[in-house]
């Protein structure tokens, strides 16, 4: 096939597109604005006979229908998708989260192209701590962010637009990825960085909010399952057991790093924190027969401290400056 993946220099888009070169015969195109969190060298290395990047914007109708026209299928990775950003400066997040969606949804009724969006868990809300019930494909969504809010509009869209126009379209919500290629911003590459440069790591209020990690292969595995088994009109979520609280995780994260267990330090809690996800993914594994590869996130975690320990030129440039944003709001 020749797949058109948006947002295919981020981080989970970028994963994407090396496991599908890896596994399939596909090419790809990649559209990416590029900005701070995309990176044309998470694409380095990759054949250039079966791997293109374009750069540009998703609300671009020209462009974005220009490139939808010469594909068999869409995944439709790129977002916005910085709570703390969403927060600071929501407009960004409704231009893409929502007018690129529609862009790029317009495009592929026109040309009657296969479509599949990338979603998040934060379109549920949250769940509290003590709570048995993990989110399902019927979970009633409850956004709590600028950031969530947006992501739930997009998904939204997307089920209109199948059920209004025949887009042949699926959807799919997975829990917090980690792994090779995210952005230092994020939880867990910052404090495996910090570690790398002397720096103490930081904890979210007292870090007992609960995240159901996944590595970023398996949410690769998963889209690729869904777009080649899924059924038109249906949502998949995404989820590999994988629920650790913050605290674990940056106690791990020292262990596996050769530092003291509570080597860390406190910051103040962020804004409208949500309490915990946790994802069923019954229904992937039972009716397409997906399955995980890392069940153990420890072992995963271990896989991902050694890819940023051996790429410090892929991430160093933007270290001081991510820092420096986190101590002016005392984070």
């Amino acid at each position: 096939m020749r797949l058109l993946v948006t947002g295919g220099a981020g981080f989970i888009g970028s994963n994407f597109v090396h496991y599908v070169v890896a596994h399939t015969d596909h090419h790809v195109t990649v559209l990416d604005k590029l900005t701070y969190a995309g990176n044309a060298d998470s694409l380095k290395g990759l054949p250039e006979d079966r791997v293109e990047l374009v750069v540009g914007d998703i609300a671009n109708p020209a462009l974005v229908d220009s490139l939808i026209a010469e594909a068999d299928a869409v995944v439709h990775y790129a977002a916005e998708s910085h709570n703390d950003n969403s927060l600071d400066d929501p407009r960004p997040f409704l231009d893409t989260n929502v007018v690129g969606t529609f862009t790029l949804l317009e495009a592929a009724r026109r040309h009657n192209v296969r479509f599949h969006h990338v979603s998040t868990d934060e379109v549920y809300g949250d769940l509290e701590l003590d709570d048995p019930q993990r989110f399902t494909e019927l979970t009633p969504y409850n956004p709590s962010s600028p950031y969530s809010s947006t992501k739930a509009a997009s998904d939204l869209l997307v089920r209109a637009w199948v059920r209004s126009f025949g887009v042949k379209a699926t959807i799919s919500n997975c829990s917090n990825n980690y792994g090779p290629f995210q952005h230092i911003e994020k939880f867990i590459p910052r404090q495996i960085t910090n570690v790398l440069r002397g720096i103490r790591p930081k904890l979210y209020g007292t870090g007992e909010n609960v995240r159901d990690w996944i590595h970023a292969d398996d949410h690769s595995s998963a889209v690729l399952t869904i777009l080649e088994k899924g059924v038109i009109g249906e949502t998949y979520l995404i989820g590999a057991d994988g629920e650790e609280n913050n605290k674990n995780v940056v106690e791990t994260i020292l262990e596996l790093m050769g530092q003291p267990r509570d080597a860390y330090d406190h910051v103040a809690d962020r804004a409208g924190h949500d309490l915990r996800y946790a994802i069923d993914s019954t229904r992937l594994r039972t009716e397409l027969g997906w399955q995980p590869q890392y069940r153990d996130f420890r072992s995963g975690l271990e896989a991902t401290i050694a890819w940023y320990r051996e790429n410090e030129a892929w991430w160093a440039a933007d270290k001081d400056r991510v820092e420096a944003f986190y101590a002016s709001k005392g984070q």
